[in-house]
């Protein structure tokens, strides 16, 4: 039987996928859970219109991950930190003071999506790169300074 993958589903296909599978696999468990539908002329109809606004969504995304990405760029956060001897920090940079710091500038990004390997416990500038989305990223610049 074939069927319209409405999800991704494991050692079958992505979402969007037109597939053939057993005949009872399709109608006791793709589709009553939802995962898919059957491949008929309409539902294929459906599926390619559905495909042109999807694509449209993710085109829109980017453009406005490029934009947030560049605005991140043209961005230095100045965060003040206590400091001891040798320039050590009397604990750490975090993402998450990262991303209070870039709030404080104007421009709000999830701490996660800060790729920050480890926390910063020195003073001094560091480059940190921002995943925004899966295939934009922007470098921040990052100046930690003593308090």
């Amino acid at each position: 039987m074939k069927v319209i993958l409405k999800d991704d589903v494991k050692d079958v296909g992505q979402i969007g996928d037109m597939v053939t599978v057993k005949d009872g696999y399709a109608r006791n468990f793709l589709i009553p859970k939802g995962l898919a539908i059957e491949a008929n002329p309409k539902n294929i109809r459906t599926l390619e219109h559905e495909k042109r606004k999807i694509q449209e969504m993710v085109r829109k995304a980017k453009t406005g991950a490029e934009e947030l990405a560049a605005k991140i760029a043209a961005t230095a956060v100045t965060i003040k930190a206590k400091a001891g001897e040798e320039e050590k920090l009397f604990g750490a940079v975090t993402a998450m003071d990262i991303a209070e710091a870039l709030k404080n500038e104007g421009v709000e990004i999830d701490r996660k999506r800060i790729m920050l390997e480890e926390p910063i416990k020195r003073l001094g500038s560091y480059t940190v790169p921002v995943k925004i989305h899966p295939e934009v990223s922007a470098q921040l610049s990052v100046q930690v300074i003593a308090e």
